[in-house]
């Protein structure tokens, strides 16, 4: 397994799925998604494993105004707003290769480590 885990370093459920895989003995990578972001290919790729950049969307995001602005501008543009603004990212997003999560999804990463 290939795990990384971009999450916020003050983000509860980020802390839990760190446990997670530290518990189990897997290695995983973190990257603190609001200082760092998300490269385009792996935005791209999370957003395909998961259905759609609206289940990246973090609803309860503390900047409503930028939350705001997503709802109200063209469709085109909100994924490329998401990309420049990652705490608005839903977290934490873990990736195993191709598949990902958004969200504390430990029942789906037992499954990952199964096979």
């Amino acid at each position: 397994m290939n795990i990384q885990i971009f999450g916020k370093s003050k983000c509860f459920d980020t802390k839990k799925a760190e446990r997670y895989f530290k518990d189990r003995g897997i290695k995983y990578q973190f990257i603190d998604v609001g200082r760092f972001g998300m490269s385009k290919g792996e935005f791209t790729s999370v957003k395909q494993a998961v259905g759609g950049w609206e289940k990246l969307l973090d609803e309860n995001g503390k900047d409503k105004d930028l939350l705001a602005l997503i709802k109200y501008i063209s469709p085109e543009s909100k994924e490329e707003k998401l990309l420049e603004n990652p705490k608005l990212l839903k977290t934490p997003i873990v990736r195993n290769g191709k598949k990902a999560t958004v969200g504390y999804e430990p029942e789906i990463w037992k499954t990952w480590s199964e096979k």
